[in-house]
């Protein structure tokens, strides 16, 4: 029986993440990770491999709508599906290589195999048994489906399927208008299929700041996308190589339903607990299926903690990771800490959209006083000359102390540029501050410190 500091259950971007972190501490440390690689959801069936079909269904797009533009002459590429998905599997495979190199050199045991946990501070991984001071489970999340909706992966896909098609399909229905259904919509979208987004709110992208998601859609829509809202799935039936979906609209309450190759279940996610033996042990647990921490990330059994998906809160790759430094440095002595006012969120759509901190909704909701500043990319010189200036970029400021309280970007490399402003908020900087910053020029960046001109004096180039 092998002892260890720390045993992690679950090498996703927050388990692996603590675990290096706890390395680095002193802390003689294990991975519990039944897959054939390491990363989890993230970097094998997640994050990565969506962000590679991303990127070289935006390089067809460019191709085909304009190079041809910018002087560059050439046929229309077409499509090798096959060698697409090739690409993205080597994607994966140097990402999750690179986690088991990054274990090999921090000195990390690989327990291979899915975990259980018997008792407190003891771990079992198929027949052996191996104890710990502590255990953090980081066990990730699964596809969650709606009633009378059953995924087969063939043709009713989940986020997981999606990436794995046969074909490209001619027809594609995504149920639900969030994050995953919309930027695996693009890609099918990108490649020719037909795809209809159906979604049971009047909005796309819930819990978004209002005007941006409005903003979004109406970009999306001419790119092609349909959209369906305020449509309550009754089911999904499949005949043959076809599956028939069926809604009813919320308004008034009439049936509709439409037909295609291809239908994508992309309603969320849901805690992936089971095995783990946690009603044994007695963890308590909430409604939603997720194990009840406290704020130091302690389940209700002594030397158990939980971070990620597994717990409550948002479902993001980087809000676990986070954790994990946190609980690892908990766990060593120091002072682990997870400032949840800024976790930034990020739909890698093109444009892309990036949001962090409070959305004008919210502020509103809490009487708090506040002032907008807006820059359109179509005054950015640089997004002009590269033909991305749709969108804009919307700071949110305290009125009284010119405190930013939030940032909503839609355009060119939101998901980056949205950084410069959670750097500022965990500073506890005022829109001056970044307005007095100096950007060089041309950069995208420059209408971020617009956005916060416009919050003074006005923006410059407006």
């Amino acid at each position: 029986m092998a002892s260890y500091d720390l045993i992690v259950i679950g090498s996703g971007p927050g388990g692996y993440v603590c675990a290096i972190k706890a390395a680095q501490l002193g802390l003689k440390t294990a991975v519990v990770e039944g897959r054939e690689t390491l990363g989890g959801t993230c970097l094998n069936v997640g994050c990565i491999p969506s962000k590679a079909l991303l990127h070289a269904t935006h390089a067809l797009h460019e191709a085909e709508h304009n190079f041809a533009k910018m002087g560059l002459k050439a046929e229309t590429p077409t499509v090798d599906w096959q060698q697409m998905l090739s690409y993205k599997n080597d994607s994966i495979g140097q990402n999750t290589g690179g986690i088991e190199f990054l274990f090999k050199k921090n000195k990390i045991d690989w327990l291979k195999g899915w975990g259980s946990i018997p008792e407190a501070g003891k771990v079992k991984v198929g027949d052996e048994t191996h104890e710990a001071k502590n255990i953090v489970i980081a066990s990730g999340s699964v596809p969650s489906s709606i009633p009378n909706v059953e995924v087969d992966n063939e043709i009713v896909v989940d986020s997981t399927g999606a990436l794995e098609l046969k074909k490209i399909p001619e027809k594609m229905v995504v149920i639900g208008a969030g994050v995953i259904g919309l930027e695996l919509g693009s890609v099918y979208r990108r490649l020719g299929a037909e795809v209809t987004v159906v979604e049971y709110l009047d909005a796309i992208t819930p819990g978004m700041d209002a005007e941006v998601a409005r903003n979004f859609q109406k970009i999306l829509t001419k790119q092609g996308l349909k959209f369906v809202l305020g449509a309550a799935v009754q089911g999904v039936s499949v005949e043959g190589d076809q599956a028939k979906v069926t809604w009813k609209s919320r308004k008034d309450d009439s049936e509709e339903s439409m037909t295609a190759d291809c239908v994508l279940v992309a309603t969320g996610r849901k805690p992936y607990v089971e095995g783990l033996g946690l009603e044994a042990l007695g963890v308590e647990m909430t409604e939603r299926g997720q194990i009840r921490i406290d704020d130091h990330f302690k389940t209700s059994v002594d030397g158990l903690y939980a971070i990620g998906d597994a717990v409550p809160g948002l479902m993001l790759a980087h809000k676990a990771e986070d954790e994990g430094v946190a609980i690892a440095e908990i766990l060593a002595g120091q002072k682990g800490h997870v400032n949840y006012e800024v976790i930034p969120g990020v739909v890698y759509t093109h444009p892309e959209v990036a949001t962090v901190g409070k959305t004008e909704e919210q502020l509103k909701e809490e009487g708090r006083g506040y002032k907008v500043g807006k820059f359109p990319f179509l005054g950015n010189a640089r997004a002009k000359a590269n033909h991305s200036a749709e969108g804009f970029v919307k700071i949110l400021a305290d009125k009284e102390t010119d405190r930013i309280l939030g940032a909503h970007i839609i355009g060119p490399m939101a998901g980056d540029l949205i950084h410069e402003v959670c750097v500022a908020m965990e500073f506890g900087a005022a829109a001056e501050d970044l307005a007095r910053t100096c950007h060089a020029h041309p950069t995208y960046s420059e209408a971020v410190r617009e956005a916060a001109l416009a919050l003074g004096d006005g923006a410059i180039h407006a």
